[in-house]
């Protein structure tokens, strides 16, 4: 299974949008993510969003972008900010024929499932950007072996697109 991990774009501060969506710049980051991952050649079988909505338009952007139906992602509380990374996992692991996922999500949890997914026992310190992406590579589900085959900054992941 492709474990794909983003972090949600820069929100609009509360005092501007008590939902915290993302702003200008954070929709702006994640289209051109978007735009780099279609370029990359990478395709989603699902993607899972936090209930939050800036994950929420996270998702929808890089599933536009990539050509994937905004209507089939997934919002599930197993993603949220502060769920416990065997949670998530869990969730993935009851994906059926999903080879290829994306998880739009929030610090820490995503950097906490990426470290769960890599590493036992000791954290595996993965420092994800608002807008960056990585891949997992995992054989199956749960797994402390899997094998990171890239994290792209939002810097880089823009050249791409560009």
């Amino acid at each position: 299974m492709e474990i794909y991990l983003m972090q949600h774009g820069p929100a609009l501060p509360k005092d501007q949008d008590p939902e915290e969506g993302l702003g200008p710049e954070g929709q702006d980051r994640i289209h051109a993510g978007g735009q780099a991952l279609k370029k990359m050649g990478v395709t989603f079988d699902m993607i899972l969003s936090s209930p939050k909505k800036r994950s929420k338009q996270t998702a929808a952007i890089v599933a536009e972008e990539v050509g994937f139906p905004v209507e089939k992602i997934i919002e599930t509380t197993k993603v949220k900010a502060m769920a416990p990374p065997e949670e998530t996992v869990q969730a993935l692991s009851e994906l059926s024929g999903a080879e290829r996922v994306l998880i739009a999500g929030h610090l820490p949890s995503v950097a906490e499932v990426a470290s769960f997914l890599l590493t036992e026992g000791l954290k595996a310190a993965v420092q994800f950007e608002m807008g960056g992406c990585c891949l997992i590579d995992v054989d199956e589900l749960p797994t402390h072996s899997g094998c990171l085959r890239w994290y792209l900054t939002p810097a880089q992941l823009k050249l791409i697109a560009s």
